[in-house]
């Protein structure tokens, strides 16, 4: 039903972005790439995805069509879900997630979190001659912005976002507690759900 939404960005957390559209705010769950690109900027425009479910009608963002394209062929494959597609674009950017598919490489793609080793091959044998024609294997910026925050601050936002994720609250708090400060939010994530 959305192709994409355009406006002014309300706020952002590493797991979501609110948009003001016509006076209208349309919260959208988002990868940390996506995060990345966009919590800078006044104005944006996001792919949208949406996935409506007997209790919930939810909006997923993407800055890129790219990051879009490949989270819709992950929805395509038995055993993943929106959550899943999510945490393993979060984890991996567009360009390492094609890469590693179309490589046959399903122990780089099982390393995300919650994806086992045989849905890891069910997505590198379904999306093998797929991914690189959809999604251009086209680079996603996943450089992170630097965040000027204090760290209690930057351990806050990862652990909210974590849990935003579907991670408990306290196993995320652990894993970000015992990080360096010198890390960004984006970094702080990222390796917390290497962790998790």
């Amino acid at each position: 039903m959305y192709e994409y939404i355009s406006g002014k960005l309300e706020s952002v957390t590493p797991a979501s972005a609110v948009i003001d559209c016509g006076g209208v705010g349309y919260m959208l769950e988002i990868t940390l790439g996506t995060y990345s690109a966009i919590q800078t900027l006044g104005e944006v425009r996001l792919w949208v995805h949406e996935v409506i479910r007997e209790d919930a009608h939810l909006l997923f963002g993407f800055y890129t069509f790219q990051e879009r394209s490949l989270f819709r062929l992950l929805l395509g494959v038995n055993g993943v879900g929106a959550a899943t597609a999510r945490i393993m674009l979060s984890s991996l950017s567009v360009a390492e997630l094609s890469q590693a598919i179309a490589e046959g490489d399903a122990k780089t793609v099982q390393r995300v979190k919650g994806v086992g080793a045989k849905t890891a091959q069910r997505i590198v044998l379904e999306l093998q001659d797929k991914v690189g024609e959809t999604t251009g294997a086209a680079s996603f910026g996943t450089a992170a912005a630097k965040v000027d925050n204090r760290s209690e601050a930057k351990r806050e936002e990862a652990v909210s976002a974590l849990t935003m994720l579907g991670f408990p609250k306290p196993a995320a708090a652990k894993v970000v507690n015992a990080m360096d400060d010198s890390l960004t939010v984006e970094e702080m994530i990222v390796e917390a759900l290497k962790r998790l």
